[in-house]
């Protein structure tokens, strides 16, 4: 699960089952670190960003070795992400990229200045729909231009793929709207376009599970495709679908296992080389369980078919990379979490049958990021905890990683104006200038190592992905939230030696809550537009029930100020109450699978918006500069060899472009290319 930092361009608050964002700039002081210029482009509703990587310096020529190897794996498997997002986005990538290399005319035209624009945002969203909303980006340039150019280049695009790009086919990548055939409205490339919900449903719910007590997470690493009328699965292994990718995924995990940082560590590595090459999702699982034991060492990756957002079923697994280096000192003062994480089950407000008598194996660290990709780059979670699978988690338990790094790097981009807009009055600006930057930090790591691996499904009750269906990310991420946000407001926190004041401390956390949930994270869709991304259907659904619950004892007053709109907490203990309420009817509409009573709560709260307000925030929003989302390039690493061809030092270095980089990656890495 994913904690995805959204607001991007301001700040974070997000995570991997997945997570939570913000969408105000902080402010920040001018220190050392702001030297560094992090900020490597900006256009559309995107701006790139650079990332350091502490640490890695002072890392054994081995485990650097480790690190490189491990990036370089993720890397291989660059294209498999493109492919999986949509049908035709490598061979419209290939065509676009051999345009922008070979053209010789007038780049200084406003049609050329377009084509620009949309690769750029083609390249940050891994292809032709919006890395958030899921929309198809349109193209400010006409069909007519693109043949020109095409015919300039002599490139080939034509047919489907030509046209897509302009037409009003497979608008949405997914489509979890409710009253529609998700899958058959969905473009993503998970399933054959002929093949609906109901194939889906009748396919999986006749296959294999698995031993009893231990499910497979059947259906993560397949494509279900209909040939001659039947249903049939294509297997991402070696040999099979992504062959090519894959097998140069398993030359570089075969390298990192030689330096392997210990025998456990080899051991997983092994498993997951294994996995790759049989597409067992039993061995799969056996590498899970190797991986959450594979605690000791400096270095730990995230690597698979993971995350299951992009499948409006909740089957198919996106294909992603993230490398780690352990950021110590920080992990050593958050791993407080984790060692009361069967206290905070015990006092959660959840019903007894709901709670787990025995919280296992939660690890919490804080780690640098030395490089990501797939569904991980350029847009990148803040936080993950891994694995999925349900069975897993309650009998081995979990890892939960803060990205310390991708945090510092957002919050030295920042600045403090939409706080300053969108906040109700001075005392709500001091508590977030205070305390706001802790206050995220610790939602982050209550929601992923708390709210994560909290609460039991009942026996006989299905996954949620069965029981609760498109709802089912969406209703994880808010009953995470509401973990974290239950406890942010409460005197352990203090106790732990984790705040210094932890009312004022909750207070910040409560009103960012709010105010995204409300207010800012809406200058993120276009006027008129439903809310229908999971992490932002969740905030809104969480604030939305909170405000409307606690009205008669005014808890959240609506305020209109000088023509402008605000939410402003009266009760703070009464709200807490208003988020233990929700969090306990929640986590049973989970372990007792009640669809009906999530798809009213989502649909009663989440996805509506109040057209009169949203026009409001982005005219309000329009004097900011910054952009509502951001993303990553990688440091580049370049290892230094003797006459002998061995590696005897890995230096790194910061890419100069957005551009340089994608093109860059397109030429060492495009193993499923399609020109």
């Amino acid at each position: 699960m994913k904690f995805k930092n959204i607001a991007c361009g301001f700040l974070i608050a997000s995570f991997l089952w997945s997570c939570t964002e913000k969408t105000e700039e902080k402010p920040v002081e001018a220190t050392e670190t702001t030297k560094f210029e992090y900020v490597v482009d900006q256009f559309a509703d995107l701006r790139i960003l650079r990332y350091q990587i502490p640490g890695f310096d002072e890392l054994m020529l081995k485990e650097k070795r480790l690190v490189y190897y491990l990036t370089q794996a993720g890397l291989a498997g660059r294209d498999i992400m493109w492919d999986q997002n949509y049908r035709h986005n490598l061979q419209i990538r290939d065509a676009l990229e051999k345009v922008y290399i070979s053209y010789k005319g007038d780049k200084n035209a406003e049609d050329w200045k377009a084509l620009e624009t949309y690769l750029k945002r083609v390249w940050f969203s891994n292809g032709i729909h919006h890395h958030y909303s899921n929309d198809k980006i349109k193209p400010d340039f006409t069909a007519e231009y693109l043949t020109y150019l095409l015919k300039e280049t002599d490139t080939e695009l034509s047919g489907e793929p030509f046209d897509v790009i302009f037409n009003e086919k497979d608008n949405k990548k997914v489509n979890k709207k409710k009253g529609v055939d998700n899958v058959a409205s969905s473009a993503i490339n998970f399933y054959d376009p002929t093949v609906t919900d109901a194939d889906v449903e009748s396919f999986y719910a006749k296959m294999d599970k698995g031993p009893e007590g231990k499910p497979i997470e059947v259906g993560l690493n397949t494509k279900l495709v209909k040939e001659n009328g039947k249903l049939k699965e294509m297997v991402w292994k070696s040999g099979g679908m992504y062959g090519e990718a894959i097998d140069e995924i398993i030359k570089w995990l075969e390298k990192a296992k030689e330096v392997a940082e210990n025998e456990q560590q080899a051991k997983t590595l092994g498993l997951l080389i294994e996995y790759y090459k049989t597409g067992n999702l039993g061995t799969w699982d056996e590498y899970a369980i190797a991986w959450v034991n594979s605690t000791n060492g400096n270095i730990d990756w995230i690597n698979g078919f993971v995350e299951v957002y992009n499948d409006p079923k909740g089957y198919k697994g996106s294909y992603e990379n993230i490398v780690q280096i352990k950021d110590f000192e920080m992990s050593k003062q958050m791993a407080v979490l984790s060692e009361n994480a069967q206290w905070f089950e015990d006092n959660s407000p959840l019903m007894e049958e709901h709670k787990k008598p025995n919280v296992v194996g939660i690890s919490y660290k804080t780690v640098n990021v030395a490089g990501e990709a797939g569904d991980a780059s350029p847009s990148t979670p803040i936080g993950v905890n891994l694995p999925n699978n349900n069975w897993i988690r309650q009998k081995h338990g979990s890892k939960s990683v803060s990205l310390g790094n991708i945090i510092d790097a957002y919050n030295n981009a920042g600045g403090s104006g939409r706080l300053k807009e969108f906040a109700y009055d001075a005392e709500e600006i001091a508590l977030e200038e205070q305390h706001g930057k802790l206050a995220d930090k610790l939602h982050t790591a209550l929601h992923e190592v708390i709210g994560h691996a909290s609460g039991q499904i009942n026996e006989g009750v299905g996954q949620p992905k069965e029981t609760l269906k498109n709802y089912a990310s969406t209703m994880e991420e808010g009953r995470a939230d509401l973990v974290g946000l239950y406890f942010l407001m409460d005197p352990k926190l203090q106790e732990l030696g984790l705040v210094e004041n932890w009312k004022e401390l909750g207070k910040a956390a409560y009103d960012g809550y709010i105010r995204n949930g409300l207010i800012t994270q809406l200058i993120r869709i276009k006027l008129g537009d439903d809310i229908e991304e999971d992490h932002m259907v969740n905030r809104q659904w969480v604030s939305a029930w909170a405000y409307e619950k606690g009205k008669a004892d005014n808890v959240i007053a609506k305020v209109e100020k000088g023509g402008k709109t605000f939410y402003n907490i009266n009760d703070y203990a009464k709200l807490r109450s208003l988020f233990g309420e929700l969090l306990k009817e929640t986590q049973r509409i989970k372990s007792e699978g009640d669809f009906k009573a999530a798809q009213d709560l989502v649909e009663g709260y989440g996805v509506k918006v109040d057209q009169e307000l949203h026009a409001q925030v982005l005219e309000r929003n329009m004097q900011f500069k910054s952009a509502p989302y951001s993303g990553f390039v990688n440091p580049i690493l370049e290892p230094e060899t003797n006459e002998s061809g061995e590696i005897v030092d890995i230096k790194i270095k910061q890419p100069e472009s957005f551009e340089g980089q994608m093109l860059d990656y397109a030429e060492r890495f495009g193993f499923l290319s399609k020109n």
